[in-house]
């Protein structure tokens, strides 16, 4: 097993064992790609849901906030696109009878060209040692040149056969480059073949007269259909954004990866509407803003890129993607699309009503355009998560597993700890515990020697420790421990509210943006 599959199953194990994340109805020997958030891995997405919502709403006073049904309109994804083009395309393995995207084999064969540069820079940064030029070492290489260049011409013929729906070139480039099935070894290839990915479902009393509907497979359709509503209620000047958050459902015939990609997920989406001919602006500035959101949150700069799209969706001008480094590798985090007028001019074209906006500087009527910003709230958890769990080598040689997230994010912020469960401890300990709860999400823990506790908390992501000891009993003070350097300070009772409110409000991550 390679270090990152092992890296990878230990995330798993950790978000299993800790009640973050666990396989839905598992009694039932679960459903594939459906997962079930514990009880600490619903605060910490409700954490990471509230932090974007407060950024995004709160503190722009031109986006406000919307929650549309997940039961639309059918005609709604006839005049978006996705009954004709919302596709993947996959192809069987004829000898282990699995089934791939075609796209994402040819993805993972690049993906591992890209391994071995990152190999070529840690074997020339270990050669160089501290006075190694990373950038100018990538500039000059003819090796990591010829790698690149290889990539680049993989990329943009996949990019090319899909955008021509040539399925078949697909196929050629996927035997021409040698790739086998994941699980057999095998190279013998179906043809490839497009698949929609809607779930549908039935509306109506009866089967009689039941009309056909889909589950929502995006939440942006919710926000283009009330656009005149929102501008009008809300009397909206242009440029302005809607923005909401919700489950969204695709039908993922090849699923993986945990909740990187699901069946059933949850997206937090920003849709705005600007005059046409400014679009180009506001594509940069929010390219440039969301990146900024994820750099606040304190994960290490290296962890992202951009990624420009070759392969345009079919409502799009220009797209891109913040892509984050999992641990397998980097996958699309956030997608940036500048979206045209497609989606409010279809919608006017199938629901005769008119979308346009009166804009009463320049006196004329027109159909906005869109720049979107689009993040999994899933795939964010897990790019938090698994950038967070950290392994630690301890000065006594012993190994320290710690969940370094965002302080304001934790689930739990606080635990309450008696020494031990005698001589009055406890009842000062749960006293604590009673008053600090209106406040923060606190936890209380009794079991165990201290210092088991204090490893657990440091596994849950907890940022602070609380420990309740006889010095206690006689001048009030308690012990308050620090998750990160694990160091420890005496403080007085009256003043743990104060000591973890200023390191733990939202406001210290906002302030970032």
């Amino acid at each position: 097993m390679s270090n990152k599959e092992n890296s990878f199953k230990k995330i798993v194990s950790h978000a299993k064992q800790y009640g973050f994340i666990f396989p839905s109805s598992e009694i039932y020997d679960g459903i594939n790609a459906v997962y079930d958030y514990g009880h600490n891995g619903v605060e910490l997405k409700n954490n990471i849901r509230e932090y974007w919502w407060k950024s995004m709403v709160h503190l722009n006073e031109n986006i406000v906030g919307l929650d549309a049904s997940i039961l639309m309109h059918p005609t709604t994804w006839k005049a978006s696109g996705h009954v004709d083009a919302f596709n993947d395309p996959l192809i069987d393995n004829k000898d282990s009878k699995k089934r791939y995207r075609a796209d994402v084999l040819v993805e993972d064969y690049v993906a591992k060209i890209e391994e071995k540069i990152d190999k070529e820079i840690l074997k020339a940064h270990k050669k160089f040692g501290e006075g190694f030029n990373k950038e100018k070492f990538i500039s000059t290489s003819p090796k990591i040149a010829t790698y690149q260049n290889n990539s680049k011409k993989i990329l943009t013929r996949l990019n090319k056969s899909l955008e021509k729906n040539d399925l078949e070139d697909v196929k050629d480039l996927i035997e021409s480059l040698g790739i086998s099935c994941p699980e057999s070894g095998s190279k013998n290839w179906s043809k490839v073949k497009q698949f929609n990915l809607m779930f549908s479902t039935k509306f109506g009393a009866s089967s009689d007269n039941a009309m056909d509907v889909y589950l929502r497979p995006e939440t942006a359709q919710g926000i283009f259909v009330n656009f005149l509503n929102i501008q009008k209620s809300g009397r909206m000047k242009l440029p302005f954004g809607i923005a909401q958050t919700g489950k969204a459902f695709r039908n993922e015939i090849v699923a993986r990866q945990f909740i990187f990609r699901m069946k059933e997920f949850e997206q937090m989406e920003m849709q705005f509407f600007v005059k046409p001919g400014t679009q180009k602006k506001w594509y940069s500035y929010w390219k440039e803003n969301r990146l900024k959101w994820h750099l606040s949150l304190g994960l290490d700069k290296q962890n992202y890129r951009f990624h420009d799209h070759e392969k345009l969706a079919h409502y799009a001008e220009e797209a891109c993607d913040i892509e984050f480094k999992f641990p397998f590798g980097f996958k699309e985090l956030e997608g940036i699309h500048s979206r045209t007028n497609f989606d409010l001019g279809n919608h006017e074209k199938f629901s005769g009503k008119k979308l346009k906006y009166f804009d009463n500087d320049s006196n004329e009527s027109y159909v906005p355009y869109v720049v979107e910003t689009s993040i999994g709230l899933d795939r964010m958890f897990l790019a938090l998560f698994s950038g967070s769990l950290k392994e630690e080598t301890l000065v006594d040689n012993s190994i320290r597993t710690v969940l370094k997230l965002p302080l304001s994010l934790a689930p739990v912020k606080v635990a309450i700890l008696p020494l031990i469960k005698k001589d009055g401890l406890p009842e000062i300990a749960k006293k604590i515990y009673n008053d600090l709860r209106y406040k923060f999400n606190a936890a209380y823990d009794e079991k165990d020697a201290i210092g088991k506790r204090y490893r657990r908390q440091d596994a849950l992501g907890t940022p602070f420790c609380v420990t309740v000891d006889h010095q206690s009993l006689k001048d009030e003070t308690v012990t308050i421990r620090f998750r990160d350097d694990m160091k420890q300070k005496r403080i007085k009772i009256s003043s743990i509210d104060y000591t973890i409110d200023k390191s733990l409000s939202t406001i210290n991550l906002l302030k970032n943006l």
